[in-house]
């Protein structure tokens, strides 16, 4: 396996543990609450940070328990990595414009955060899945 396909495995599994764990959270605060209501900002930013300190822990491990290719890449991991890129910013670029529109008609800043929260989350899923697709199934250069 290639070293960016275990880095693409790194960042799907922390992205879906992270968001899986601000979910559980919130929902628990929100126990027989409104939801906008629940305290949400500590969570949010406690799962962010969380995810980043995983995941580059689980990059230096991954480094150390096998080296080979962790400081290489070729021109097809290069192309494979362009692509999940793309293809993840799309999400991002989402997320923008719903909390855009969210915020030009006021809506609670709960769902504003939640909804750029959420399309960073498909944006390193979704990014980082075309890359484990474009390794395992092949990839065509354009």
């Amino acid at each position: 396996m290639a070293f960016e396909e275990k880095r693409a495995w790194n960042m799907v599994l922390v992205a879906i543990g992270s968001y899986l764990t601000y979910v559980v959270l919130v929902l628990d605060r929100a126990a027989g609450t409104p939801l906008v209501d629940a305290p949400y900002r500590g969570a949010l930013l406690g799962t962010i940070v969380a995810a980043i300190v995983v995941s580059i822990v689980l990059h230096i491990a991954v480094s150390v328990v096998s080296p080979e290719g962790a400081n290489e890449s070729d021109q097809r991991d290069r192309e494979i990595h362009q692509l999940g890129e793309y293809i993840g910013q799309s999400f991002v670029i989402v997320g923008a414009v719903a909390a855009l529109a969210m915020a030009l008609v006021e809506w609670d800043h709960f769902w504003i955060a939640n909804v750029l929260y959420l399309c960073f989350v498909l944006s390193a899923v979704v990014g980082s899945t075309a890359k484990i697709v474009a390794y395992r199934r092949g990839f065509q250069s354009w």
